[in-house]
């Protein structure tokens, strides 16, 4: 085993300078002309992403929940010292002039409905509390999406306070619920939606 790992680190040691030879032409030279990826932007080839979003409401929100990172979980609290995950998401909006439900099953009436491929930045995520079949029980921000593996990250006020996680972890990838968007391109889409 121990030479099997040597000759596959050599392997890759020997090939990693040496470039693809595979649909390569030799121009009147006789140098060879290679074909290169012009750049990786089909990796987030997202047509979610309108372009006239406006990725400055979006940051601001960001500054605002971040604002709050590690502050204390607290049943009931709205902020500013201390949230329950559904006063954490209402107070951050509100911020942004939108006004959201006081509870996560609530929130989950607001907005458009949105598809876990379709997710972007600023969306609400919702899960199942602890009961992983029970009711709307959890909502979190989303931070940033990962095109290429699905998950995405979000900031909610977890029993440990507020704090980033993963959609990936065990406890919230056995949980979620579904999205909404309750930010529009142009304006905050209307809570009655």
């Amino acid at each position: 085993m121990k030479y099997l790992k040597t000759f596959a680190v050599a392997m890759m040691l020997m090939t990693a300078g040496i470039p693809a030879a595979a649909d390569n032409d030799t121009d009147n030279d006789g140098q060879e002309q290679y074909e290169e990826i012009d750049n990786f932007d089909f990796l987030y080839d997202n047509e979610a992403y309108d372009e006239d979003y406006k990725f400055s409401d979006i940051d601001d929100m960001l500054d605002e929940a971040f604002s709050h990172l590690g502050a204390r979980y607290r049943r009931g609290q709205s902020g500013p010292g201390a949230f329950d995950c559904s006063g954490f998401t209402s107070y951050v909006f509100k911020n942004m002039g939108i006004d959201l439900n006081r509870t996560s099953r609530s929130q989950y009436t607001q907005g458009e409905a949105v598809d876990k491929d379709e997710l972007r930045t600023g969306d609400l995520v919702f899960f199942t509390g602890s009961n992983s079949r029970g009711p709307i029980g959890h909502v979190g921000i989303v931070v940033d999406v990962d095109p290429i593996s699905g998950s995405f990250n979000f900031i909610h006020a977890s029993i440990k306070g507020v704090k980033v996680s993963n959609s990936k972890e065990r406890y919230y990838s056995r949980r979620y619920v579904g999205a909404r968007r309750v930010m529009g391109e142009e304006q905050p889409l209307n809570s009655s939606n």
